[in-house]
């Protein structure tokens, strides 16, 4: 198994004149995006961490088997139902150790 760490940021879109996905604009949909990032890190069994960023995308560090972090990254591209991603960012970063979980940040 190749571990890997990557950082990624999401960017919402409007849809129908709002603000969708990841944004602080609806504190309900941005709070859907973050638990569905670390939702779909623990059925992948990353470590790492996401939160809402001050100018409305989602960002975060996710660790672990390769694989699974392609898989993850793909996910977090599709979003939640009723998401529009308009464009993900991400890049390799250094592994963190000791690290044992995935924590939704405020």
């Amino acid at each position: 198994m190749t571990s890997k760490r990557v950082y990624f940021l999401a960017h919402g879109g409007v849809v129908q004149g709002k603000f969708n996905l990841r944004v602080q604009h609806s504190g309900h949909m941005a709070n859907d995006t973050r638990f569905f990032a670390r939702k779909r890190a623990v059925e992948y069994k990353l470590t790492g961490w996401v939160r809402n960023t001050d100018n409305n995308k989602v960002e975060g560090e996710a660790q672990g088997d390769a694989e699974a972090i392609k898989s993850f990254l793909k996910d977090i591209d599709k979003g939640p139902r009723h998401s529009h991603v308009v464009r993900l960012d991400h890049e390799d970063r250094d592994l963190v150790e000791g690290e044992t979980e995935f924590q939704v940040r405020h």
